[in-house]
């Protein structure tokens, strides 16, 4: 009996201990879950943290276009293309757009949101740019310029993403006017090209001086052209892979649309004699796309054990901007030199002398000779058959003084007859005209030559 109490009594405690956990065992599965959820963050934190991979800007071309690639696009297709692959690739990347985001783990990432802000702080300065390179003034470009210029941490309505996502609506129907047809189109001389690289000029010396103010002591800045005054304050230890990355991702951008704008422009480029040097830009951003060996931005100096990222890539920047600044010095120059040809006025071409039908230049030189042979008392050689009959016919000697003055009239008249225009008169009109004509002639004849002589009174 005694045993069976205590074996009763054991059975109870043991269902009480379930019933009441006091040992906490409950609590294992919840931390387990905890820990659980822990480590699938983590490795979506590195997923979502990858840099995307570079893309082709012609593909970019045919993946935007779709089915409207076979026709023949005007130019700045490529480079609005490239831009609009670049506001995907912030919506359609692993994990989509994360610098507004609220929850982990989105929220306890810092570089690739740091990486989203260069991204998307080029995008804005080409909407910016576009307006100047596009022939017409059309609307949308403003639009997608607004769109791009919001808040790049709003969550609540309307949120960043919906914005982009209008901005590419934009974009794609700018990019169905540039087709064959459309309204639009790119200057065929690189107009607002040299505008968009003195701007990003600007943001690769930006980017130089802060990726510089990570370092403690101005000394190692004397190898770079980087004034150690206009530095601003040092970068916190803990914000030096954010500049790292924001400098990574507007120089990733910048290499794709430098590329795309190459292809628009490759004749303008080719001809100015600046294709080497546009090359040699997009080279010095490609080495700054190098793959970072290290799980962290390192911050060290010298030759020491640790390297210092920072400064690498702001040697980078900085040989960049000085790249950019002189593509645009150079194209700026080519721009004023056309806008010059263009503005100055064109003197006309002189006036040439009409020529006139074979048949009365041949009169008219004919006369001429003539003239000059009477001038000097003397008879042309292809007038003297004609006035040797014509004394025939008038039954008188040749060598009469007065047959040798009508004769010799006669040609002439008959010439300058001959040379004169029509002046659509009546033949009757022609022959009167005729006659006086040889009337005068062979009285300046007379007077002229001094040859003839009164003939004798009977």
């Amino acid at each position: 009996m005694a045993l069976t109490q205590k074996g009763a009594a054991r059975r109870r405690k043991r269902i009480e201990e379930l019933e009441r956990p006091a040992y906490g065992w409950i609590w294992k599965p919840l931390f387990t879950l905890l820990v659980l959820y822990l480590v699938v963050c983590v490795g979506l934190g590195i997923w979502w943290s990858r840099t995307p991979a570079p893309f082709d800007v012609e593909q970019a071309v045919v993946d935007q276009r779709g089915t409207a690639v076979q026709a023949p696009a005007s130019r700045g297709a490529v480079t609005v293309a490239g831009l609009m692959t670049l506001v995907e690739t912030l919506l359609e990347k692993p994990g989509g757009y994360l610098r507004n985001d609220i929850a982990p783990p989105g929220v306890w990432l810092d570089n690739m949101p740091a990486w989203e802000l260069g991204v998307l702080a080029q995008a804005r300065r080409l909407s910016v740019a576009l307006p100047a390179m596009e022939q017409s003034d059309l609307p949308v470009l403003g639009d997608v310029q607004q769109r791009l210029a919001g808040d790049s941490g709003d969550w609540l309505y309307p949120s960043t993403e919906q914005r982009l996502q209008r901005a590419l609506e934009g974009l794609d129907g700018y990019l169905k006017a540039l087709g064959e047809g459309g309204e639009a189109a790119f200057g065929d001389g690189g107009q607002g090209v040299a505008a968009w690289l003195e701007a990003l000029a600007r943001s690769l010396d930006d980017l130089g001086l802060r990726l510089s103010a990570s370092i403690g002591t101005r000394a190692e800045l004397r190898d770079l052209d980087i004034d150690a005054e206009a530095l601003p304050a040092r970068t916190p230890w803990y914000r030096v892979d954010d500049v790292f990355f924001e400098a990574r991702g507007q120089a990733w951008a910048m290499l794709h649309l430098l590329r795309a704008v190459q292809r628009d422009q490759a004749d303008m480029l080719a001809e100015a004699g600046l294709a080497g040097r546009w090359e040699a830009l997009v080279a010095e951003l490609e080495l700054s796309q190098r793959r970072l060996w290290s799980p962290m931005v390192l911050n060290g100096s010298g030759f020491g054990l640790f390297a210092n990222h920072s400064l690498v890539l702001a040697n980078h920047m900085i040989r960049a901007r000085d790249l950019s600044r002189s593509l645009a010095g150079e194209l700026a120059a080519a721009e004023q030199e056309a806008d010059a040809d263009r503005a100055a006025p064109v003197e006309p071409a002189p006036d040439a002398e009409p020529e006139a039908p074979a048949g009365e230049t041949d009169a008219v030189e004919t006369t001429e000779t003539g003239s000059a042979g009477e001038a000097d008392g003397e008879i042309p050689a292809y007038d003297q058959a004609e006035v040797a009959d014509g004394a025939a016919d008038a039954g008188e000697p040749t060598g009469s003084a007065d047959g040798e003055g009508v004769a010799a009239a006669e040609p002439a008249a008959e010439a300058e007859a001959e040379a004169a225009p029509a002046t659509g008169d009546s033949p009757e009109d022609e022959a009167a005209g005729g006659e006086a004509a040889v009337d005068e002639a062979a009285e300046d004849e007379a007077v002229g030559d001094g040859a003839a002589v009164e003939a004798p009174r009977e």
